[in-house]
C-alpha cells in the first residue's frame, strides 16, 4: 500500500494540486543527503512541527558506493533507495524543484508554479556537475573509454573500461573547481591500479594522475601516507594540468598546463582509458539568486552556518559557501549544528551559541582491495582522527569500516536522524 506523507491531516498530493501551498514552518530545499538527514533530525526533536523537503527527484543515492560500484565490489543497484522511501515519516515530499527564492517575503517558486513560504529555510540543493564545462566530454562519455564514477548511469562502463585496459595510457583527471569528495579521484585509480596489478597488466599501463592542483593531496600528512602507494603504483602525478577537452574518437585528453596561476601552455595526452572527475559548480538556481556569494554558493557563517545576510536561512552540504571537503561526513557534522541552532530559535528566539561546525570533512581513501587511509581534517587542515591509532597507516580494519559499516551508518542512521 502506498504511503503518504500529511502534514496538518491534508494529503500531500492534495496540497500539490493546487497552486500554491502558503506555508512550512521548516522548508528544506533538496533532498540529498543534508536534506533528508536535516528534516530526520528535527522531525525527532521537534515532533509536532511542520517540515517539508521540495525534491524533484524519485531516486535517493549513496554516492560514496560509487567506487565501490565501479570497482566490481557491489553491484550499482545497492546504492539507490526510492525517495518515498527514505523521506520521515510526516514530512511532507513537494515533488518539484526551486527556481526563484524571494528572501525578502520569506518565499521560494518552484517549476510548477508553486509560491511557498517558510518560517525557516535549509537550502541543500548539492552540487552541480558541468559536464559541458570540459569541450566533448559530453559527447564522449560512455564511449572510447572514456568514463567516470561520477556519474551512476556510467558506472558499469567505468568497470568495463578497468576490465578491457591492458596496455597504454590510462588517465585519472581532478579539476580546477570545488568537487564532491576530494579523495575520489584517486580511490578509483587505486582500485584500478590495484585490479591491474593482481592481474598482472600494470607493468603494461602507464597510468597518470594529472591534476590542477600542486599537490598529492592538500593536507600534508595525508600526502606523506599516499606516497608509498603512488610508488607501488608506479602512478605519475601532473601537476597544475587542468582537462579542458576530450577528442574522443582520437582518444586525446587536452589539458591547459598552469603556472603562478596562469595558463601557460597546452598538452595533448593519448590514451587507453580516461576517468575523469568532471567540473562541479554550485546549482544555477542558487548562483544566480539573493542567496550566493560572489562564487556563486549560499553564502553562510562557516562556523554557524546560518546565512549572512537572511538570519532565518541556513545552508548545509555541498552548496554552502564553507571552506571545508566536500563530504558526506561534513554533512554529519553540519547538520548537528543547523538543526541545534534551528531548535534554539524555535524555542528562544536566539542561537545556541555552544554549536560550532569547525570544517570537519573526512575523507577515507582506498588505496587498493582491503587497505584504506582514513583522513580527518577540519578548517585548518590539522588532522582530527576519531580512532586511537595512526589512521595515515593503511588497513584492512578501516577499509571493511567504509566498506561495510558506514553505508548502514548512512541508511540506518544519517537519514533517520540517528547520527
Amino acid at each position: 500500500m502506498k504511503t503518504l506523507h500529511t502534514v496538518s491531516g491534508k494529503d500531500v498530493n492534495e496540497m500539490q494540486s493546487k497552486p500554491f501551498s502558503t506555508h512550512h514552518q521548516f522548508l528544506i530545499v533538496g533532498g540529498g543527503s543534508a536534506g533528508i538527514t536535516v528534516a530526520a533530525q528535527l522531525r525527532k526533536k521537534l515532533a509536532d512541527n511542520d517540515i517539508a523537503i521540495i525534491e524533484p527527484s524519485e531516486v535517493h543515492y549513496y554516492q560514496p558506493m560509487w567506487t565501490f560500484n565501479a570497482a566490481g565490489v557491489f553491484e550499482k543497484e545497492k546504492s539507490k533507495r526510492l525517495m518515498k522511501d527514505v523521506i520521515p515519516k510526516n514530512v511532507a515530499w513537494i515533488k518539484d524543484s526551486v527556481t526563484v527564492f524571494n528572501p525578502e517575503n520569506n518565499s521560494v517558486e518552484t517549476a510548477d508554479g508553486k509560491l511557498i513560504s517558510y518560517d525557516y529555510l535549509i537550502v541543500a540543493p548539492g552540487i552541480q556537475i558541468d559536464w559541458d564545462k570540459v569541450e566533448g566530454l559530453a559527447e564522449g562519455l560512455g564511449t572510447n573509454g572514456i568514463c567516470s564514477i561520477y556519474s551512476y548511469r556510467n558506472l558499469d562502463y567505468v568497470e568495463e573500461c578497468i576490465k578491457n585496459t591492458k596496455t597504454g595510457t590510462a588517465l585519472f583527471t581532478q579539476p580546477n573547481t570545488k568537487f564532491k569528495c576530494g579523495g575520489a579521484p584517486q580511490k578509483i585509480m587505486y582500485l584500478a591500479s590495484d585490479t591491474w596489478k593482481k592481474r598482472g597488466d600494470l607493468g603494461n599501463i602507464n597510468v597518470h594522475f594529472t591534476t590542477a592542483g600542486s599537490v598529492i593531496f592538500g593536507v600534508k600528512e595525508v600526502a606523506d601516507a599516499l606516497e608509498p602507494v603512488v610508488e607501488r603504483y608506479g602512478v605519475e602525478p601532473k601537476y597544475l594540468h587542468n582537462l579542458k577537452a576530450v577528442k574522443a574518437d582520437e582518444k586525446i585528453a587536452v589539458y591547459d598546463i598552469y603556472k603562478d596561476g596562469k595558463v601557460v601552455d597546452e598538452a595533448e595526452i593519448k590514451f587507453e582509458m580516461l576517468h575523469v572527475t568532471p567540473p562541479q559548480s554550485s546549482p544555477d538556481f542558487i548562483k544566480n539568486s539573493p542567496l550566493a556569494d560572489a562564487e556563486g554558493w549560499v553564502d553562510v557563517h562557516k562556523h554557524t552556518l546560518q546565512h549572512n545576510t537572511y538570519p532565518n536561512i541556513f545552508s548545509l552540504g555541498d552548496a554552502g559557501s564553507t571552506p571545508n571537503a566536500k563530504t558526506g561526513a561534513a554533512v554529519r557534522k553540519q547538520s548537528r549544528v543547523v538543526t541545534g541552532n534551528l531548535i534554539s530559535l524555535v524555542k528562544s528566539g536566539s542561537m545556541n551559541e555552544s554549536l560550532s561546525y569547525d570544517g570537519y570533512g573526512s575523507c577515507p581513501l582506498i588505496t587498493g582491495f582491503g587497505k584504506l587511509i582514513l583522513a580527518e581534517f577540519d578548517y585548518n587542515n590539522k588532522i582530527t582522527p576519531s580512532f586511537p591509532i595512526n589512521q595515515m597507516k593503511e588497513r584492512r580494519s578501516m577499509y571493511h569500516m567504509k566498506k561495510d559499516l558506514l553505508p548502514i551508518m548512512y541508511w540506518e542512521g544519517m537519514l533517520k536522524g540517528r547520527a
